[in-house]
């Protein structure tokens, strides 16, 4: 099994394989019996026409080997090539099924070492790489495309190079037979293996451009299966079903292209090699007539004729696994190339205990260079203190609080914790010493306790349940089903929006972790379900550095600290009641979100 980094700077297939070089190994040896029981197929027959059938003292050096063995013995002749006919076929079916479970052991090896390393890179990749690519084309990647490059090695790897070793062996021992009668049977051979190369080529670009159709279509599926509910709510039903079927419009108008190519190269060939058929036949049976060539050579001659172009047409059959291969290989690539843009700098140490202080110096960021986010922001948070963030939607809020676990790193500045650079510190080592609380609360298709225990899988029965209990998520999540091991939805659907906060809550209470970072936790709850939530908050942010993000000013009255964010600057601090005082872009937030609330109902 191949490490990450090897994967992922392997340049090629070949270089893919190299770990398995052992079963590949046998697998050629298996290939190269199979390729000589493919030769000596036809020869049995040989030795019953040319030594039982019809002897002759004139026979070729073979037959008469054959006869001088067995001194002229026609029924001993008949039993060693009838035995012939057996032992032919037994090496040919036992090396037969070698080649094909050791490439098909290779293959599956592959897939799981690419799959593997795929995604696993795809999970460390930056959010501003997820932040652009769609996924469902990632999907496609992960999924089709490396099926493609392990069906190439179990079916067409040791499969393409059996075809080539018999090919070759027969034109050797056409050329032993007569020399002048293989030539005639390859002329065809030049103009076949040109059109197989152009097609080939064809093929493949096509191939790339269906891959390509074939990730978008996914994604499509991907983005409206996702986003369900709000395709019911605004009866976009018949819509996204129109998008769906003109992308799959498009996709189908590419892979016809694509199949067309393919469907014209089979008959190409077969009626090329037909044309190099109809010319062994003229003059080979002229050949016979005239007593150039004994019986039992031209019915060899013959049979390898057949043979010899079954693995030519085989081979330009391979060029559609082998496209979709090379493709599938060039798209993992692409993916596999893309480096990290947050990275752990050389050097960089484990983070120790934190206590939670959080240093802002002169940050600023932009997620691309036309529109800045965040400009020459500074501030400091105490160990232990709930700081909040407010201000317009846009401002910046998000992207402040996404900096301190190092989703991205700034543009300049410095992002401090406990008086030391992130950039020092390893990222994993950083999040691990954070909880989370997020407007969107996601949850798996799991049992209740094991979304509790995401953050600390080691976690105890015991520590699940305490923090279900202060999370005021134990009593609901009892009257459940099954309780603890009762299944939630995909991404907690079957839970009202307070259910799923509180087991979100409950998920960074088990953390247990000294920094806290909350974004508008309380969003779209109804009366009953905020008191619950803010009392399972304060619980969870007693003794914990907590960076808040709300909209609701009032949920915000007891921070130590108020950061006001307008256009990505920080424009107003202090406590809430200070800023009320100053009448300031806070004061007028704050009236607007009053007279709002004040407002009678229409």
């Amino acid at each position: 099994m191949q490490t990450d980094g090897e994967v992922a700077k392997s340049k090629s297939i070949a270089a893919l394989l190299r770990p398995h070089y052992r079963e590949l190994a046998l697998g050629f040896l298996a290939v190269v019996g199979e390729g000589a029981a493919n030769l000596l197929d036809p020869w049995p027959l040989k030795i019953a026409i040319d030594c039982v059938i019809k002897p002759n003292p004139s026979n070729a050096r073979t037959s008469r080997f054959i006869i001088e063995t067995f001194r002229g013995d026609r029924i001993a002749m008949l039993k060693f090539a009838a035995a012939a006919v057996l032992i032919i076929a037994a090496v040919g079916a036992i090396c037969s099924y070698a080649e094909k479970y050791l490439t098909t052991t290779v293959g599956q090896w592959v897939m799981y070492d690419l799959r593997r390393t795929l995604y696993s890179h795809i999970q460390r990749l930056s959010l501003d790489y997820h932040d652009h690519k769609r996924t469902g084309d990632l999907i496609s990647r992960v999924t089709t495309d490396i099926d493609a490059i392990q069906s190439f090695i179990a079916s067409g790897l040791l499969g393409s190079l059996t075809d080539m070793l018999t090919l070759g062996g027969m034109i050797v021992v056409m050329f032993f037979l007569n020399w002048k009668f293989t030539l005639i049977a390859l002329a065809v051979a030049p103009l076949l293996f040109l059109v197989i190369y152009d097609y080939t080529r064809r093929i493949k670009k096509a191939s790339r451009e269906v891959r390509k159709k074939e990730g978008e279509i996914v994604s499509v599926i991907q983005e409206v299966l996702s986003s369900i509910r709000v395709v019911k709510a605004f009866a976009r039903e018949d819509y996204e079903q129109r998008r769906l079927e003109e992308e799959s419009l498009e996709s189908l108008e590419t892979t016809l292209r694509a199949r067309s190519l393919k469907a014209k190269l089979s008959p190409l060939v077969e009626i090329i090699v037909a044309t190099g058929t109809c010319a062994v036949l003229w003059f080979g049976s002229r050949m016979a007539l005239a007593g150039e060539l004994e019986a039992g050579s031209l019915v060899v001659f013959i049979l390898y004729l057949g043979k010899m172009y079954k693995p030519m047409q085989d081979l330009s059959k391979m060029t559609d696994t082998l496209s979709k291969a090379q493709v599938g290989w060039e798209r993992i690539q692409e993916v596999l190339s893309t480096e990290q843009q947050v990275r752990d700098l050389p050097g960089a140490r484990r983070a120790p205990a934190l206590k939670g202080a959080i240093e802002f110096e002169n940050v600023s960021f932009s997620y691309n260079k036309e529109q800045p986010i965040l400009r020459d922001v500074s501030f400091k948070i105490a160990a232990g203190q709930v700081a909040a963030f407010v201000g317009p939607t846009g401002a910046g809020k998000t992207t402040i609080i996404s900096l301190v676990p190092r989703f991205y790193d700034p543009d300049s500045g410095i992002v401090k914790l406990d008086g030391i650079d992130v950039k020092r510190l390893l990222q994993g080592s950083i999040r691990r010493q954070i909880s989370f609380v997020l407007q969107e609360t996601l949850l798996f298709h799991a049992p209740v306790w094991k979304n509790i225990a995401y953050g600390k899988p080691e976690a105890s029965r015991e520590e699940i349940l305490r923090a279900a209990d202060v999370a005021l998520a134990h009593e609901f999540i009892e009257k459940m089903p099954e309780g603890y091991n009762t299944i939630i939805g995909e991404r907690g659907v079957t839970l009202s929006g307070g259910q799923r906060q509180r087991i979100a809550i409950a998920r960074a209470l088990i953390r247990n972790t000294p920094i806290l970072i909350l974004d508008e936790p309380s969003s779209n709850l109804d009366a009953e379900s905020e008191r619950l939530v803010f009392e399972a908050l304060d619980r969870l942010m007693e003794g914990r550095t907590s960076l808040v993000i709300a909209h609701r000013l009032s949920t915000i009255r007891r921070a130590d600290v108020v950061y006001v964010i307008d256009d990505g600057r920080i424009v107003e601090s202090g406590k809430h009641r200070d800023l009320l005082l100053q009448g300031g872009l806070y004061a007028d937030l704050y009236a607007l979100q009053v007279t709002d609330a004040e407002s009678p109902a229409a």
